[in-house]
């Protein structure tokens, strides 16, 4: 249950998600980083690629996403794509888990932002759009488009 806040500073979208996923309900969870990869996240290098959440035991994991290497880090590097924990209280991951083993749903990573210092993620449960879903929205974004620009030109 993401809570929306002014102190929030948007990091980095998956604006890919939007396109593939249709969102069920999302959380905000925490990121367990290192050094070098929260220095890397400041300058906003991340690249989300097929990036999603993982579970093992009764942890949540960020997978598949590419934080870059730091430059000035020196011998403190990090593996760029390594399996980062994600910090969701227990009650949290339990919920997410269930709706992804019964219902055959995902969860995504959507947004990073940084938040009072910290890095937070913005999660999705999704459940993922059939082909002609996506060129459903395409077509009603284009009409959208059009109309804004008919009203603005009366």
């Amino acid at each position: 249950m993401s809570g929306t806040g002014a102190s929030r500073k948007l990091v980095s979208a998956n604006r890919k998600a939007r396109h593939e996923y249709e969102f069920i309900e999302t959380f905000e969870a925490g990121l367990a980083l290192t050094g070098s990869e929260v220095k890397s996240l400041r300058a906003g290098r991340v690249s989300w690629g097929d990036g999603y959440v993982d579970f093992k035991g009764d942890e949540a994991w960020l997978v598949g996403v590419n934080i870059a290497p730091y430059e000035n880090a020196g011998y403190a590097q990090h593996d760029p794509v390594r399996p980062r924990k994600l910090l969701l209280h227990g009650h949290e991951i339990h919920l997410l888990r269930t709706r992804v083993e019964q219902k055959g749903l995902s969860v995504v990573p959507v947004a990073l932002f940084l938040s009072r210092g910290r890095f937070k993620l913005d999660i999705a449960l999704a459940r993922g759009k059939k082909l002609h879903d996506k060129r459903d929205a395409l077509r009603q974004r284009d009409l959208d488009r059009e109309a804004r620009r008919a009203m603005a030109r009366d």
